[in-house]
């Protein structure tokens, strides 16, 4: 037999968790009602999730439980309060994206296994090293990875090295998971805190112009497109290929769907599960017949993603549920309201089902009322009219939600026991043993005396200690030494036949339990850390006040000179290099020397991509050591290990990438990060509750927070498909326009693109607080710009820390002055961000 990878399902409600388990898969996750990524699924209490990991280890299967959202500083004591109890409740592993909360863990409950989110964008096999040597147990990889790439990783962890999980059916976001402040951006509900509104699913209008003299758009015209919906992704489906995934070192399998119902979840997981099962056996092929189940229990058209090199990874016609082609329309008879469709195969529809009708320019959805049939056609009644050569889509079965609800209620979960009766006196001992040996005893409460009339009989007593309906346990044999002259009521015996199944549940339960003492022991760890005061230490002071260094982000050597001619002591310098460039370590090279002769004896840091795939480390880390630098900035995990092994002694800096919101993440980071930027999705006041508590450290680095330029929002490995002739040319403005709003767009030299917020962040009229919570840095955005405006934007920042160092009575008017100023410079208006308001599930 074939080793085999996890099935790990989802169970977004307790009633897909029974539909996971039933239909075999050998993990679930899911989640709390807080600290979770989907925080609109139904999820579990923490009443219903104790009583769901019992019911999941009753079954022999594992369970991990999501706490993968950003962590902000006020919640880290809820957060370590949280994981003790997931601890105390057996918890097979814990998925964690907030580096402090992973901490926390470590520091906490050091023995319950921590895997790293694919919110954590590990998506190199430095960021894999790097999760390995933090403590972490498993990484699920960014979806964007593939099989080649996770080869690599396994050779490069130690043995037997962190173990990769991948997903291999459901959704797929547009942009790195972890790196999309989209819906955050548009309407304060951040995918970080588990409440994306999914505008990647909206459709877009594709803008191409000129940029003016502050690379503003200018001239904007819409570029035709036949597609309406640019960042919308198909989704995954590996099904076809999976032997081969199978015989990769992927550990675990992952099917995406926390937010589908549970006849999705027992449709999807069963024919995952049969087919690892027959490629066990080493006989398994692709059925047609699973291929139409998974596409009708749900599709945006499937795609077999990054995983296995497609192409096809975007679906851009349509966003919603694309259900299976069964024909199209061969006439439409106007008086009765009746659609002809020729069938295009077996497949036709059945009383209940859902149908759509799609052609250009129309789309029409009908519950299939009554099915008729004549001359070769299926006749519908239809409340529109459709145009012949409209085509139908089976969208919804009630065949395969008859099927679901048959794998729902086939739970083949079975326990063996041997019962043993014996008698004390006249009361009634009763023992289970396990198929481990292990024995567990209960005495009945009650005497059976002798029989006056007719006596209990042993068919009867044998008769009630088989009935374990609606439990996981099955009676093999029982055996007793008995006269049959003895009476006791049935419902006795039924009583303890059930105390001893309660007690033979409680010792398997035990078993996947940490001790009592273990769990006292992580009690006095997370006591003796006295959150509590530390938290009421670090509490931010009006009294604090450091003056901020001003920085700027630029990526040509022209908005390094205005940054530079503008008074900026420091830049992050991203070069951006043409399409195609042959050697791209000798031109980098000449772009950082060109760079620094601008610079002079400002600081010049070498700022290198969010995203960064072994390409990108096979030119780069060479360069570490004859780089004209003064440091290099990062924003991911893998990037942050592969400079430390390639050039330990160079000055590092963290980007907004590594998502920053509390102390523990500083800590966790810093060293050997010198300098770390905080998460834009932080308001004031927890700005500040973490500045307070970072300052504690006895190795504090310093923190600065973008305060100026449009937030990037995402990042994908899709190319935008542009109707322009020849190379991108980043000296256009392109952009994606919504229903009032339009996003920049630019392409990378990888070919990746990255959207960015509609309005500009503009902080400088927040100087004053600023100051006040202490930050050591502020910084411009200039990417994508030109010199004027990284000139003349510097200038205005070194005016408003000037003013606001001062301190003058007219320090308002002034300030408000400057931003003024700002106006005629800034790409779509202005916003504050979330710097004022903080998100939406903000409570307080």
């Amino acid at each position: 037999m074939r080793r085999l990878p996890e099935l790990l399902a989802p169970a977004g409600s307790p009633e897909a968790l029974e539909a996971a388990i039933a239909a075999g898969a050998d993990a679930v996750y899911l989640s709390g009602k807080r600290f979770g990524a989907r925080k609109f699924a139904t999820n579990f209490d923490e009443t219903a999730l104790a009583q769901a990991i019992d019911y999941a280890h009753l079954r022999g299967v594992k369970v991990y439980v999501t706490v993968n959202t950003l962590i902000r500083e006020n919640e880290l004591i809820d957060v370590a309060e949280y994981l003790l109890r997931l601890y105390e409740m057996g918890t097979d592993a814990v998925l964690l994206q907030d580096l402090g909360a992973a901490q926390l863990a470590r520091q906490v409950v050091p023995e319950l296994e921590k895997h790293a989110s694919t919110q954590m964008t590990i998506h190199n096999k430095e960021g894999a090293l790097w999760a390995e040597r933090a403590g972490f147990k498993r990484a699920v990889l960014a979806r964007e990875v593939g099989l080649d790439e996770i080869k690599e990783m396994k050779k490069e962890t130690t043995s037997p090295g962190i173990g990769l999980e991948v997903f291999v059916h459901g959704a797929l976001c547009y942009s790195y998971s972890g790196q999309c402040l989209l819906s955050s951006a548009i309407g304060g509900r951040s995918g970080n805190r588990g409440m994306c509104a999914q505008p990647c699913r909206k459709s877009y209008v594709l803008l191409r112009g000129e940029k003016d003299r502050y690379g503003r758009p200018a001239s904007l015209a819409a570029q035709p497109q036949r597609e309406r919906f640019l960042i919308s992704t198909r989704d995954l489906c590996v099904y076809r290929h999976l032997d081969r995934i199978v015989r990769s070192p992927v550990e675990s399998l992952k099917i995406e769907g926390r937010m589908k119902s549970p006849e999705y979840v027992a449709i999807v997981t069963s024919i995952y599960r049969r087919a690892l099962d027959s490629i066990a056996r080493g006989k398994w092929s692709p059925t047609p017949e699973d291929e139409r189940d998974l596409a009708l229990s749900f599709n945006r058209d499937f795609t077999e993603g990054h995983l296995l090199g497609a192409r096809d990874v975007m679906g851009r016609e349509m966003s919603d549920n694309r259900g299976v082609l069964i024909g199209s329309v061969a006439s439409f008879d106007v008086q009765r309201g009746e659609a002809a469709v020729r069938l295009s195969g077996p497949l036709c529809p059945g009383k209940g089902d859902g149908l759509v009708f799609q052609a250009p320019g129309q789309e029409m959805g009908l519950v299939v009322q009554k099915v008729m049939q004549k001359d070769g056609l299926l006749r519908l009644m239809t409340p529109d009219r459709v145009r012949p050569g409209t085509k139908v889509y089976l969208t919804g079965s009630t065949a395969l939600a008859k099927k679901a609800q048959e794998i729902i209620a086939s739970d083949k979960t079975q326990i063996a026991l041997d019962l043993n009766i014996t008698w004390q006196e006249g009361t009634p001992l009763l023992e289970a043993r396990m198929e481990d040996g292990r024995a567990v005893q209960v005495k009945a409460t009650f005497k059976m005396e002798k029989a006056k009339n007719q006596p209990t009989s042993r068919q009867q007593i044998e008769s009630q200690m088989r009935r374990v309906g609606g439990t996981p346990f099955v009676v093999r044999k029982i055996t007793m030494d008995y006269a049959e002259d003895l009476f006791a009521p049935l419902g006795a015996l039924n009583q303890l036949r059930r105390d001893l199944l309660e007690k033979v549940q409680e010792a398997l339960l035990e078993k996947r339990r940490p001790t009592k003492e273990k769990v006292e022991r992580a009690r006095e760890i997370l006591k003796e850390m006295n959150l509590s005061a530390s938290a009421s230490a670090a509490a931010p002071t009006s009294s604090v006040r450091r003056i901020p260094s001003l920085a700027v982000y630029a990526d040509c050597l022209e908005t390094v000179r205005g940054a530079v001619e503008g008074g900026c002591r420091r830049v992050y310098f991203e070069p951006v290099l043409r399409w195609g460039e042959k050697d791209r370590a000798a031109k980098t090279n000449k772009l950082i020397e060109e760079a620094k002769a601008i610079c002079g004896d400002a600081e010049l840091i070498w700022k290198w991509p969010k995203i960064t795939h072994a390409d990108f480390f096979k030119f780069a880390n060479p360069l570490l050591a004859r780089a004209n630098v003064d440091g290099i900035m990062v924003e991911n995990v893998g990037a942050v290990q592969a400079v430390i092994e390639a050039a330990p002694n160079v000055h590092l800096y963290g980007g907004s990438g590594l998502n920053v919101c509390n102390h523990l993440t500083v800590q966790a980071l810093a060293p050997p990060l010198e300098l770390l930027t905080l998460s834009p999705e932080l308001s004031a006041r927890q700005l500040a509750s973490t500045i307070a508590a970072v300052r504690l450290l006895s190795d504090a680095p310093r923190l600065e927070l973008m305060v100026q330029g449009n937030l990037e929002v995402m990042v994908a490995e899709d190319c935008m498909p542009l109707p322009a002739k020849g190379e991108y040319d980043p000296k256009e403005f392109w952009g994606l326009q919504d229903m009032r709003r339009i996003f920049p767009l630019r392409l990378d030299d990888d070919r990746r693109t990255h959207i960015f917020n509609s309005a500009e962040t503009c902080l400088l009229d927040q100087m004053p607080e600023i100051f006040a919570i202490g930050l050591d840095g502020v910084a411009v955005d200039a990417r994508g710009r030109t010199r004027e405006y990284a000139r003349e934007m510097a200038e205005i920042y070194r005016k408003a820390i000037d003013l606001t160092k001062r301190g003058e009575g007219t320090l308002h008017q002034d300030l408000e002055s400057l931003k003024e100023s700002i106006r005629p410079l800034a790409l779509g208006g202005i916003t504050h961000g979330h710097f004022q308001k903080g998100l939406k599930d903000e409570l307080s």
